[in-house]
């Protein structure tokens, strides 16, 4: 049957804003930026890793009415309705400190954990986002 998850979406407000911390803070790259006329599908990857995109919708047409998307961007803003993204590197406090002076705001700084070292942080809309550096084997 299936044999990969190629995409999953995450709910932004602003494309442009969702680029500049995705790609400019984060440092994936862009995959995909085409305007569809009823929709920009606008999708991230790690740099080498084009296989798993990351889609940033905007709430609204064609998947939800304006009433919806309104609700919707409603939830994001309280942080109630985010998506999850978990990376992996290999040096979580070395990325922590990078991205601490490209001022990225995090919500739990590297943790010590059963499966290895990982963090929290939050992008501009609300959505959790971990990082994690396996135990070693």
């Amino acid at each position: 049957m299936f044999n990969a998850i190629t995409h999953s979406q995450i709910f932004v407000l602003d494309q442009d804003e969702a680029l500049d911390f995705y790609v400019g803070k984060l440092g994936l790259e862009v995959n995909t930026d085409v305007d569809l006329g009823f929709m920009r599908w606008l999708t991230v990857n790690v740099p080498g890793s084009p296989d798993r995109q990351i889609l940033l919708e905007k709430p609204g047409a064609p998947a939800h009415s304006e009433e919806i998307a309104a609700q919707i961007r409603d939830l994001l803003t309280k942080g109630a309705m985010g998506g999850h993204l978990i990376f992996s590197t290999d040096d979580c406090r070395k990325t922590y400190e990078t991205l601490l002076a490209k001022g990225v705001e995090f919500t739990e700084e590297p943790t010590e954990r059963p499966y290895g070292i990982d963090c929290g942080l939050r992008d501009p809309f609300g959505n959790s986002i971990r990082f994690t550096q396996p135990k070693a084997g």
